[in-house]
């Protein structure tokens, strides 16, 4: 039983709280714990004489976890390892004045060993050892026989010594306290008072049948009535401070559950988010770290804990250095630094690193100032393409909405021009009208490029189409325009039965002429120059390769190769492989450049997805390119 459903129990006994809210609060809860009233109606809303309803019952049938024992059944237990003791000290004194030559009465021996025996054997065996599985999975019969067995017991016993000592001159009224109390505790008031109102009148008849057998006057009775005063009053008092535990409790109860569930948010929190964090203390040792922060730190192919040592790692020597300057002057720039990391032979990491302390003041064996610091880390090279990102939008939204606006001027202009050429113009006019026509078309081509570049505000349904049959068409279609005989300069290399994959007819034909009008650019006039071929690559993906064999890109031109409005030549646009690479990825697919295996040849791939409900041919699969 976790600690919330001792509180809950306590609540209800103390009837601070409505029937059935314990059982709400621990309903609410995450975990598998059973319902308050598992306690709250055991012993402490005790009806002795009224049934359990079965949906009580069965609340109860459930086991307490594994949280520890409740309260309640830490007070029965101390209660009954009290009343052993009790039972062992009254069986010693028993001993003891054997061993002087004084006979008790019998019937006086008889209870003492009685109760010694009881009480030892109750403390022992399972009715107190397993007290709370007992009173959460037993019925009013099983409580009741609890509260006899130990109460109803006391009561009896320390009555009857009381009785059967009085007349020696014995006071054994001291012991009547333990029932009384711990009926306050783990019984409803009405019980309580009800133990109380019991043992005063004992005490009360007792006083009275000693005052007709002896003529003592009226001080035994006013004694006893005090002491039933006393009695009430401690039966009350017990009451009313089970009560204020109840409370106080309850309201820790409901603390600490929102102190868990805070941590576990926090902890989700942390583990997804894409910076690094880490905490540290002085002595440089990482005391909780999330995935971000190990996947930054460590070394390619090697892993991390969650704790673990900045000192001492090489690798991390920067990052330590910095860790130990915040510390020691106990502030940093809000905008972070950057550290760079040696994590590899030749494999360099710079990260922007933002520290937040913990304050806290000075205490006894600590140092005043910062105790934990907070690392939040950030890989450089994300933040720039972030930005770089963030730039690109914005940049594709004006480079849109100013290409809509050139398209009514631009036709406009080659209207115009067409209605100066349908009459005779002399050479000289006739030349500069065709260049305004060439110019023209230049500029539509462009707009097109820069209004296909940008963003779309509606994602691009995925359709199932037969890539062989568009990149034949397309090969053709580009072949004819351009003048190549395929077969000759032109090498295709296509499946012969149907191959579906989730792209878009006309996006796929714009990307195919888009790599052979490069291609073209740079391949010499040999056959086979230009080669385009389309395979499987394994049961999800298909391939389109085009290749040539043109010199292969530098490394500073291939870094950039795909940026918007980046070109190599002074009258291109830079969108053409830009504009591949939205297309693709706008339906799952990918490109990239590289070099075949010979280093002859370079190679545009681009992996598409199949549509796999559709018929796929039974060619075996072509191997990747390498």
């Amino acid at each position: 039983m976790n600690p919330a459903d001792r509180i809950a129990g306590f609540a209800a006994r103390a009837g601070n709280a409505p029937p059935g809210a314990a059982d709400a609060a621990a309903a609410d809860r995450p975990d598998s714990s059973p319902p308050a009233s598992v306690l709250g109606d055991s012993i402490l809303h005790a009806d002795w004489a009224a049934p359990e309803p079965a949906a009580a019952s069965e609340a109860e049938g459930a086991p307490e976890s594994s949280g520890g024992p409740s309260a309640l059944a830490r007070i029965y237990r101390t209660y009954a390892a009290a009343r052993a003791a009790i039972g062992v000290a009254l069986a010693a004194g028993i001993g003891l004045a054997g061993l002087a030559d004084v006979r008790p009465p019998f019937a006086v021996l008889a209870v003492c060993l009685g109760y010694s025996l009881q009480s030892v054997l109750w403390w022992l065996l399972p009715p107190a050892g397993a007290a709370a599985p007992m009173l959460a999975r037993g019925g009013a019969a099983q409580r009741r026989r609890l509260w006899l067995g130990t109460i109803g017991v006391d009561l009896l016993v320390f009555g009857a010594l009381h009785l059967l000592a009085s007349g020696a001159g014995i006071n054994v009224a001291a012991l009547l306290v333990l029932p009384v109390l711990m009926a306050g505790v783990l019984s409803s008031r009405l019980v309580a008072l009800g133990t109380a109102a019991a043992v005063s009148l004992l005490l009360l008849l007792t006083a009275w049948y000693a005052d007709r057998a002896g003529s003592t006057g009226a001080v035994p009775i006013t004694q006893a009535g005090l002491a039933g005063i006393g009695f009430f009053a401690i039966a009350l008092v017990a009451a009313e401070l089970a009560a204020r535990l109840a409370r106080e409790e309850r309201s820790a109860r409901g603390s600490l559950e929102l102190a868990r569930r805070q941590a576990r948010l926090n902890r989700l929190v942390i583990e997804e988010m894409a910076d690094g964090v880490l905490v540290v203390d002085r002595e440089l040792r990482v005391r909780t770290s999330n995935p971000a922060a190990r996947s930054l730190l460590a070394v390619p192919g090697t892993g991390l804990q969650p704790n673990f040592q900045l000192q001492g790692r090489t690798e991390w020597a920067a990052l330590a250095q910095a860790v130990r300057r915040a510390l020691a002057e106990g502030r940093w720039p809000a905008a972070g630094e950057e550290v760079t990391l040696h994590v590899g032979a030749g494999d360099t990491r710079t990260l922007r690193m933002r520290v937040r302390f913990t304050r806290r003041k000075g205490a006894r064996g600590w140092p005043a100032g910062e105790e934990y610091c907070v690392l939040l880390l950030e890989d450089v090279r994300t933040v720039r393409a972030r930005i770089r990102q963030e730039k690109l939008a914005a940049m594709g939204r004006v480079s849109a909405g100013i290409a809509h606006e050139i398209r009514n001027p631009l036709a406009a202009i080659a209207q115009a021009n067409a209605l100066l050429l349908e009459d005779p113009l002399p050479e000289p006019q006739a030349r500069l009208a065709r260049i305004v026509a060439d110019n023209v078309q230049r500029l539509r081509r462009i707009v097109d490029d820069v209004l296909e570049a940008a963003p779309s505000a509606t994602a691009a349904a995925p359709a199932a189409v037969d890539a062989a049959a568009v990149v034949a068409a397309a090969a053709d279609e580009w072949a004819r325009t351009a003048g190549i005989e395929i077969g000759g300069r032109l090498r295709l290399d296509l499946p012969r039965q149907p191959l579906m994959v989730r792209f878009d007819a006309e996006h796929l034909r714009r990307v195919l002429v888009n790599l052979l009008d490069n291609a073209l650019r740079h391949a010499t006039g040999a056959p086979g120059a230009i080669g385009v071929r389309l395979a499987l690559r394994d049961e999800a993906t298909a391939l389109l390769l085009v290749d040539s064999d043109g010199a292969p890109i530098a490394p500073e031109v291939e870094a950039y190769m795909f940026e918007p409005f980046f070109s190599t030549r002074s009258r291109g646009t830079g969108l053409g492989l830009y504009i591949c690479r939205e297309l693709c990825e706008r339906y799952g697919a990918g490109i990239e450049y590289r070099l075949r295996a010979d280093g002859q040849r370079k190679l545009f791939l681009v992996v598409m997805l199949r549509d796999t409900p559709a018929v796929q041919p039974a060619a075996p699969a072509a191997p990747a390119a390498t």
